[in-house]
C-alpha cells in the first residue's frame, strides 16, 4: 500500500507548530490500522489516551527504546527513512523474543526545530517506520510531541505486544545440555555500520544495519511449538547478551567460533575481524535462543535459517561464564565486548 500522505505545507507548520506535525502524523498513521486491527485498538491518535482491548486470556508485553543523535544514529550519514524504520525495528525485536504479536506501537519525537519544519525529511522518517508498522500490523496508536532543547534529535518508541498468559519466552530458563541457536547471520550490521560512517554508499541488497528486520515469525514460532528454553534479541552483541542470557538462568556457555554464522557483508574483513563483528559488533536483532538437545529444530523457522553455535553447561565458580573454542580445539574465556551504556 502507497504511503498515506499528509497534505501540510511547511507554511502550515511553520504558523501551527505542534499541531500541525500531530496532524501530520495522524494521518499518515491511520494507514498501519487496517479493520482488522481495529477490536484490538479501538482507539488510536487524536484523544488523551489510546484505548486497547487485547485478546482474552492474553498477557500484554511492554518495552521501550531510546535512539538517540549521535549514539544510534547520525542525521548526516542515515536516510530519513532508516532513522524511521531503526527506531520502530528496535521496539519490535524485543517483542520478537518474548514471542509476542504486536499490539500497538507509540512514538514520542524531541525535534529540533530545523526538522520541525523540514516537512521532506518528516515524510521520509514517517515512510520507514510507518512501512515497517504496516508489514509487522504493529498500528501507530498515539505518542508526543516535542521541541529539542539540545538542538539533537530524540525518539522514543514504546511496542506493546500480545501472547497467551504463562506463555512468554524470558531470558530465565536455560539449562545444562541445551544447544545454543541464532537466527541469521551475525555481523552483518557491524560491517554495513562501516560502510555508512566512511560515507560510501552500501551497493549490497542487504541492509542489516539501515533497515533490520525483527524476527517477529521466528520468535512467534519459537513460542507456539514451544521449542525454545531461554530466548532474548542480540541488540549489543553475542558475547554481551549470551553473558546476560547465562546471568539470567544461573549457567554458562560454551560457543564453537567456526560454527557462527558469518554474515556476507563482512566476507571483505580479516577472519578476526569477521569474528570481532559477530562476537561483539550488536545491533543484528537476530534471535539468540537455547533448546533441549533431544529436540530437533528445522533448519529454518520462519523463512530465517536457525544454526546452532554451542552448548549450555554448569556455571562454576572461578571459570569463565563464556568459553569460546576455536577450530583447533583450543578453549579460552570470551569476555562481553559489546554494547553497554555508561561505560
Amino acid at each position: 500500500m502507497a504511503p498515506i500522505r499528509a497534505r501540510t505545507p511547511e507554511k502550515t507548520l511553520k504558523q501551527h507548530g505542534e499541531l500541525a506535525l500531530i496532524e501530520r502524523i495522524r494521518l499518515r498513521a491511520r494507514s498501519t490500522l487496517p479493520a482488522s486491527r481495529k477490536r484490538l485498538v479501538p482507539l488510536g491518535i487524536g484523544d488523551d489516551c489510546a484505548i486497547l482491548a487485547p485478546p482474552a486470556g492474553s498477557e500484554v508485553v511492554v518495552t521501550t527504546d531510546f535512539s538517540l543523535e549521535g549514539r544510534h544514529f547520525t542525521l548526516d550519514r542515515h536516510p530519513a527513512a532508516s532513522i524511521g524504520h531503526r527506531v520502530l525495528a528496535r521496539g519490535l525485536s524485543d517483542l520478537a523474543a518474548m514471542g509476542a504479536q504486536p499490539l500497538s506501537v507509540f512514538l514520542s519525537l524531541a525535534l529540533p526545530r530545523s526538522l520541525s519544519l523540514n516537512t521532506r525529511w518528516l515524510d521520509g522518517f514517517l515512510d520507514g517506520l510507518l512501512d515497517l508498522a504496516r508489514k509487522a500490523k504493529a498500528p501507530l496508536a498515539g505518542g508526543d510531541t516535542s521541541e529539542s532543547p539540545s538542538g539533537q534529535l530524540l525518539l522514543d518508541i514504546v511496542a506493546l505486544g500480545t501472547l497467551p498468559a504463562g506463555t512468554a519466552l524470558r531470558r530465565q530458563g536455560a539449562r545444562p545440555g541445551d544447544r545454543i541457536y541464532v537466527s541469521g547471520a551475525l555481523g552483518g550490521a557491524a560491517a554495513e555500520l562501516a560502510v555508512v560512517l566512511s560515507g560510501k554508499r552500501s551497493r549490497q541488497p542487504s541492509h542489516p544495519h539501515l533497515y533490520p528486520e525483527p524476527r517477529l515469525r521466528t520468535g512467534w514460532m519459537l513460542r507456539e511449538r514451544r521449542l525454545a528454553t531461554a530466548c532474548m534479541d542480540l541488540s549489543d552483541g553475542l558475547s554481551t547478551d549470551l553473558a546476560h542470557l547465562c546471568r539470567a538462568s544461573g549457567v554458562a556457555a560454551e560457543i564453537m567460533l567456526d560454527q557462527l554464522p558469518l554474515h556476507p557483508l563482512s566476507r571483505r574483513a580479516s577472519q578476526p575481524e569477521r569474528l570481532r563483528m559477530a562476537l561483539h559488533g550488536g545491533e543484528d536483532y537476530e534471535l539468540l535462543f537455547t533448546a533441549p538437545a533431544d529436540r530437533k529444530l528445522p533448519r529454518s523457522l520462519g523463512g530465517v535459517p536457525l544454526t546452532c553455535i554451542g552448548t549450555i553447561v554448569s556455571a562454576r565458580p572461578k571459570s569463565p561464564i563464556l568459553t569460546q573454542i576455536d577450530n583447533a580445539g583450543r578453549r579460552s574465556a570470551l569476555l562481553p565486548g559489546g554494547w553497554e551504556h555508561l561505560r
